[in-house]
């Protein structure tokens, strides 16, 4: 679902669309890209029918503080992890009040992270019907990862749309 070209913007408008016929909205908290996610989802016309709002949990204790990540699984396993990027999703839901949870954690780089190698993503999407996360493995420079997370994140979005559907 890449945004810059028309056959991903027509992918984007279709989530967006999907959503507001399902009459769900969507919350996103995002750490490594930093609000792409938001700012893909917003460039829709029309989207404010569907995103709620977000948050930019980048610093570890924010995770903790706002969006509600335990604290004992931050200290035993960082901020990179598909359960921490669940209960970021969680949380986000919860706070904003929406029916879908978009979360994104990972490291960019150029440096590591909390043991994890540039390129190490979560993204995750909680409803009240389940929670999903995938990890991803990513290569190329910070701004590629932090491009492909938020791409991915939005495609988890639409599979678990799809799957709710049938």
């Amino acid at each position: 679902m890449p945004t810059s070209s028309a056959e991903g913007r027509n992918a984007l408008a279709d989530l967006v669309d999907r959503l507001i016929r399902l009459r769900r909205t969507v919350a996103v908290a995002e750490s490594l890209t930093g609000g792409l996610v938001m700012t893909a989802l917003t460039s829709v016309p029309g989207a404010s029918a569907t995103v709620r709002g977000g948050v930019v949990a980048y610093a570890t204790h924010v995770k903790h503080e706002v969006l509600g990540v335990d604290e004992d699984l931050l200290d035993r396993v960082g901020a990179v992890d598909g359960e921490v990027a669940m209960q970021m999703a969680d949380g986000v839901r919860d706070t904003i009040g929406a029916d879908f949870g978009v979360a994104t954690t990972g490291v960019a780089g150029p440096d590591g992270q909390d043991g994890k190698a540039p390129g190490v993503v979560f993204v995750a999407v909680t409803t009240p019907f389940g929670r999903w996360h995938r990890e991803l493995l990513l290569d190329g420079d910070r701004e590629a990862i932090r491009t492909r997370s938020s791409i991915a994140a939005l495609e988890l979005l639409s599979d678990v749309l799809v799957a709710l559907e049938k």
